[in-house]
């Protein structure tokens, strides 16, 4: 059967290459009927597994489809390449020639194919390259904007901004490889090189991290914008939540409190469920109380967030190790008139020095 079919695909490849030449009486290749033998040959080629035969065809097709200056057609094609370039486990490969059926798409005044091709890109690279799958699906975010199908490009935004959110534990994870190749190093390697390169994997991963979560900040503004825009408020409360999340992980508590602030102009929000748990995580973590910063986060309203976000606030961890800071104390008059000094605390912590 497989033969057969690959025997189908070289019969068509030869019709194909028939149709493209040019003679006494021919003086123009026949680039559609060579377009349609191609794509035929394609197909077979599929059928019988061959996939780099398949993915041959199809840039053929798509070569003679943009000859002829049917850019869909030739779009559709270098698409259907792509898919074969999935098969074969080409990943990278594939998403450069669906970007590149994207843009065809585009100039052929097709945007909405083209956000549905870029998104599908975004889905086969996401789980290999998500700094890649975020540009892909801001990029769709923003052919749909263009269009004004703002549900749609909130809906990619989304996407993005929790691939940033999720890239930290990804940083996390290679921060541990870092340790791991550090502490364990060959035999070949001095002390020296093993501590340098430990410092500067270090430093990079923890600004990778930052970054991320710079980027995530921004992706949710975007998001809370378009929600406001097309009034979906209760969304933007928990857009809010998840912004004071990613701010507070940046240990960035001025922008935090400023994100809430700023919320109070959404219709409703000023004494809703959500305002309450961020003033009330928002006075945990200034007083640095780990506690009420970990009831808070643990209560159902941040629980059955997004996963990524839920998994900030459990992983949420107040400044200066949770200890609670203390009111100041404050004098006592004694019988005489005089005030008293403020009794000593009982256990300095510091008081044997700091070993």
């Amino acid at each position: 059967m497989a033969a057969q079919k690959i025997n189908e695909g070289l019969e068509h490849l030869a019709k194909a290459e028939k149709y493209l030449k040019t003679g006494f009486l021919k003086w123009k290749p026949d680039y559609d009927s060579a377009a349609s033998e191609y794509g035929k040959a394609a197909v077979a080629f599929k059928n019988a597994k061959q996939f780099e035969q398949a993915k041959d065809a199809c840039l053929r097709e798509a070569v003679a489809h943009e000859n002829n200056r049917a850019l869909f057609h030739a779009a559709k094609a270098y698409e259907q390449a792509g898919m074969m370039l999935k098969e074969m486990q080409k990943l990278p490969e594939a998403v450069q020639l669906i970007e590149k059926a994207s843009m065809m798409y585009l100039e052929n005044g097709t945007p909405d194919t083209a956000a549905m091709a870029l998104e599908r890109a975004g889905k086969l690279i996401e789980n290999i390259d998500p700094e890649k799958a975020v540009q892909l699906y801001q990029q769709t975010a923003n052919v749909f904007e263009n269009e004004e199908r703002l549900r749609q490009a909130v809906e990619l935004l989304g996407k993005a901004s929790r691939l940033l959110v999720r890239g930290r534990r990804q940083a996390l994870g290679d921060l541990k490889s870092v340790l791991v190749d550090a502490l364990v190093p060959s035999l070949k390697r001095t002390f020296l090189q093993v501590h340098l390169t430990y410092q500067w994997d270090l430093h990079s991963c923890a600004f990778w991290r930052i970054l991320r979560f710079d980027e995530a900040a921004l992706s949710i503004q975007k998001e809370k914008n378009i929600y406001k825009e097309i009034e979906n408020y209760p969304t933007c409360y928990k857009k809010t939540i998840a912004q004071v999340l990613v701010h507070l992980h940046r240990n960035d508590y001025v922008a935090a409190e400023r994100c809430v602030r700023e919320s109070y102009s959404i219709p409703g929000f000023n004494g809703s469920e959500d305002c309450a748990a961020l003033e009330q995580l928002l006075e945990g973590y200034d007083q640095q109380d780990q506690d009420q910063v970990s009831e808070v986060c643990n209560s159902p309203l941040f629980k059955y967030m997004d996963n990524d976000y839920a998994k900030l606030g459990l992983s949420l961890v107040v400044p200066g190790g949770g200890v609670k800071k203390k009111p100041a104390a404050t004098p006592q008059a004694t019988p005489e008139g005089t005030t008293a000094a403020p009794a000593e605390e009982e256990d300095d912590e510091y008081a044997g020095g700091l070993c």
